[in-house]
């Protein structure tokens, strides 16, 4: 039996929306013994579907945890969204898992969502097994999908199944490694796995694709590539120990069959999970910084080390907190107090949870590898990091997707308006990409998320959830400001002291820089009387001057801030952090508006699947909203377009889309990049 933490695997299932990510979820608590009962995601009974939003809407909305042992081994297991709009979900969930199922449809293939999620996980450096899903349906053609995979995604699929029937007769698959037929009983839907020879018309086919799954594995074993090379068969158990170790370097991925909602192919998939995927022990040692700036430190997977877990998402219960912990280091006990260095606060863990869903199962310790929940903690937001008082320690946060839909609200009556700020706090705490500010001029509070189905759900939430009501104007989009030259403005700030005036000067210049850089502030070095604590509160100035805009009340981005000299007049009054925040904030704000400011719009990259008699008609609707087509694919009776179009253009596109393609069509579209305005809609802000 393995040893505790290499018995673990911290795994999330990602995949385009409808691949099947929940209803895969369903049956590993089912044949895990989790749970008693198959919710199915149609009927809005799936466990990790808890929301009413989620079961009304056949959708996942948030990432959902929970725990569950196969055999010997413990999967802490996390459901992610396929919708865009909720990316966030799937971006915190990567950082902190060790592998990942990635689902792909056998009818779909690979969707620009699959790509989305194939890319986050890529970035964190997630091994990954395949699922291809739905091989029971009318058009599965799992050769097409791992086509695909190669093609569109750059990677190295290893198939180690082969199906047994396609389409409405696939029965079962054949384990190319141990070459038996598996097939699941359907009067204990699925629970019984049934292994035994395979067909005889299928040998050849077998022993061809074997062939191709042993040349995979002798990339990464000097027996398995000794054998291949002498024609040898090689055994079950060497191909597994060699595959494993190519999936762990992230150079292949194994590829595994079945239809989840049919109950077939799920018991092995847990297997390969096991087999192939990492436990903590296997992750390399991760990198924190000591906030004081005193270099870096790796931790490894230890329970004997200094305590170190990251926070990678927060729920908020009525107002008070449930906080996600991936913890990578050291040992935590329920009543712990930790230091949160990024707030400089301290939070006591009051209990501790392994999570089903949306279900608590208290435990009075955890160690480096698990992921467990807790609650007691006051501060703490996504990408923090908890951590030994006596050993500080930061981690790498998680990256936040742009935002880039706004929406104006108003409470409806007295006692909303006194609990609306309130209950957009809590949101907050919750979710990264849903942000908050009010507009100066109009006084109105203006929400800000990843699309219109991520606000839409704001809103629901409001109102179910927390009783507050309140009117909406329409979605709008969030554009950007950058600037075309370069400038350099000397900033002369007074502002009346305690006993007299103060006068603080900044050099400051602003370099535009490539799109998709974001902003940088550079600072000089510390010399006396400038110390490193006045620079590290002048970057952060400069960093909220870049946040309130110059013209038009968006953001700068694509910008270098570099304070260039802090001078002092030797015999004068040092002023105080005060005055050099405010001079910076005015420097950098004035400074953009000599720039020659423009704006920058939101451009998403769309895919539209759609009968092949309305590509005409559809592609001429795009032409009106300024879209620019990159591709056309056939995928069956299915044409599909993929296209950039500006977010602008896209505000109710589903009704256009709807009468063009007579109801057949649908789209999915992500964020890609910003790019300038044309000249009408930069008139439009007076620029």
């Amino acid at each position: 039996m393995p040893s505790d933490s290499s018995a673990i695997r911290n795994i999330g299932i990602i995949s385009h929306i409808d691949a099947g990510k929940t209803t895969v979820s369903e049956r590993i608590l089912f044949y895990s013994g989790e749970t008693y009962k198959m919710g199915e995601v149609h009927d809005g009974l799936a466990v990790m579907d808890w929301m009413p939003q989620e079961q009304e809407r056949g959708i996942t909305i948030t990432a959902s945890a929970t725990t569950c042992r196969w055999g010997d081994y413990r999967l802490n297991l996390i459901d992610t969204p396929g919708h865009i709009d909720f990316t966030i979900e799937v971006e915190r969930s990567v950082r902190v898992l060790d592998g990942a199922i990635a689902i792909f449809s056998a009818v779909e293939g690979v969707q620009p969502q699959s790509e989305l999620v194939w890319r986050q996980a890529e970035r964190n450096r997630v091994p990954r097994v395949c699922f291809i899903n739905k091989m029971d349906r009318a058009g599965a053609d799992y050769r097409q999908t791992l086509a695909q995979i190669v093609g569109r995604l750059k990677a190295r699929p290893v198939l180690i199944q082969l199906p047994v029937g396609e389409e409405a007769s696939f029965s079962g698959v054949v384990d190319l490694l141990t070459e038996e037929m598996v097939t699941f009983d359907e009067h204990d839907l699925g629970k019984s796995v049934i292994r035994g020879k395979v067909p005889e018309a299928m040998i050849p086919e077998i022993e061809e694709v074997r062939l191709k799954v042993t040349e995979a594995a002798a990339d990464f074993d000097d027996e398995v590539m000794a054998a291949f090379l002498d024609g040898k068969k090689v055994p079950a158990e060497v191909l597994r120990r060699a595959l494993r170790r190519g999936t762990l370097a992230g150079e292949i991925f194994p590829v595994l069959l079945g239809t989840a909602l049919r109950n077939k192919g799920v018991q092995p998939l847990l297997d390969a999970v096991c087999f192939y995927l990492p436990s903590p022990l296997d992750i390399p040692p991760i990198p924190g910084h000591h906030p004081s700036g005193g270099g870096e430190e790796r931790l490894s997977c230890d329970p004997n080390g200094p305590l170190a877990a990251l926070a990678f998402k927060v729920m908020s219960e009525e107002g008070r907190r449930l906080t996600y912990l991936r913890i990578y280091s050291g040992t935590l006990k329920g009543g712990a107090s930790l230091l949160n260095p990024a707030r400089g606060a301290y939070e006591k863990v009051r209990h501790l949870f392994h999570m089903h869903s949306h279900r608590r199962e208290e435990i009075q310790q955890a160690e480096a590898g698990d992921i467990v929940a807790v609650t007691g903690f006051q501060a703490a937001l996504t990408g923090d990091t908890l951590c030994d008082p006596a050993k500080p320690l930061v981690l790498e946060g998680v990256t936040v997707p742009e935002s880039v839909v706004s929406l104006a609200v108003e409470a409806k009556g007295g006692e909303d308006r006194e609990r609306l700020d309130t209950v957009l706090q809590y949101f907050q705490w919750e979710d990264p990409t849903f942000k908050v500010h009010e507009d100066k001029e109009t006084g109105q509070t203006i929400l800000t998320g990843m699309g219109e189905l991520h606000l839409e759900i704001v809103i629901d939430r409001l109102r179910r959830e927390y009783g507050v009501q309140v009117k909406t104007g329409r979605p709008r989009v969030v554009y950007r400001e950058a600037l075309r030259r370069p400038v350099e403005r000397r900033e002369y700030f007074q502002r009346e002291g305690e006993k007299r005036p103060e006068i603080a000067e900044l050099l400051i210049r602003l370099t535009p820089l490539p799109r998709g850089s974001g902003i940088r502030v550079a600072v000089p070095p510390p010399a006396p009387p400038v110390s490193r604590e006045l620079l590290a509160a002048l970057e952060q100035s400069a960093l909220e001057a870049c946040q309130s805009s110059c013209r038009t009340g968006y953001p700068l981005t694509d910008l270098e801030v570099r304070i260039v000299e802090v001078p002092l007049e030797p015999g004068t009054p040092f002023p105080s952090e005060a005055t050099f925040r405010a001079a910076a904030r005015r420097g950098v704000v004035m400074a953009a508006r000599e720039g020659a400011p423009m704006l920058l719009e939101p451009i998403m990259s769309l895919e539209l699947e759609l009968p092949v008699e309305s590509l005409g008609k559809v592609l001429g609707t795009l032409q009106q909203k300024r879209g620019r087509v990159e591709g056309l694919d056939k995928r069956g009776e299915v044409e599909v377009v993929r296209a950039t179009v500006p977010l602008a253009e896209m505000f109710g596109y589903m009704t256009d889309l709807r009468s063009a393609t007579k109801g057949r069509g649908s789209y999915t579209m992500e964020f890609q990049r910003f790019e300038e305005a044309p000249p009408q809609v930069q008139e439009q802000f007076g620029l």
